[in-house]
């Protein structure tokens, strides 16, 4: 079920994959540079509800208006809250999710909208070759649980880099910012995509 939401920042879109029997909800945002056909967004979206985990996939108001280039994180965060009252009407408690710059602002707006936990899938730490350039305040201060999926080659931050804090990691080997593997990889890209919906699938039962 697609269903249209009007937000301060434009209209949004959000993709219901629904539970027979949903005890939480989880709500994925894109990246800067996709939209929700990204490949671990459609895993998720298709093993989470036989786990009684409902999902949403959102699209930002600038991916549904068909703009190339993704707003500034304000404008980002403001569609995001726009949708909120949307993903709570179901009644139940929702973990605030996305990939890349999706988490990003999942982290940036969790504790404000009472979100249950964070999902940060490919968390942009820095910006590749910049490490400098740190983002780890926004992952640090999400203020709920949160679990950070990361490939083991992500230029925008191997899990090696990561800082210590309140947050739990899971590692996909060989995996890229898009958690894709090299042919030559001892992973295939099956195995690399089980790794993030079994994980998932654990830490949301643990979530109650």
């Amino acid at each position: 079920m697609t269903e249209t939401v009007e937000t301060e920042a434009g209209t949004a879109r959000v993709t219901w994959h629904h539970a027979p029997e949903p005890r939480l909800v989880l709500a994925l945002g894109h990246g800067a540079g996709g939209g929700i056909e990204a490949r671990d967004l459609q895993a998720l979206a298709a093993a989470l509800p036989a786990h009684g985990v409902s999902v949403a996939l959102v699209e930002q108001p600038w991916r549904v208006a068909g703009r190339k280039v993704a707003p500034a994180p304000k404008t980002l965060d403001t569609g995001w809250r726009g949708l909120w009252p949307a993903l709570t009407r179901p009644g139940l408690p929702v973990i605030a999710g996305g990939r890349s710059a999706g988490a990003r602002v999942a982290c940036r707006t969790a504790a404000g909208l009472g979100a249950r936990a964070v999902l940060a899938l490919s968390f942009p730490l820095h910006p590749p070759g910049k490490p400098e350039k740190s983002r780890a305040d926004e992952l640090l201060g999400a203020g709920v649980p949160t679990l950070v999926v990361q490939g083991g080659n992500d230029p925008f931050g191997r899990p090696e880099e990561f800082p210590e804090g309140g947050f739990e990691l899971v590692e996909v080997a060989c995996g890229d910012h898009s958690f894709a593997v090299a042919k030559r990889a001892p992973v295939t890209p099956e195995a690399a995509l089980r790794t993030v919906t079994d994980a998932v699938t654990r830490w949301a039962a643990s979530l109650g």
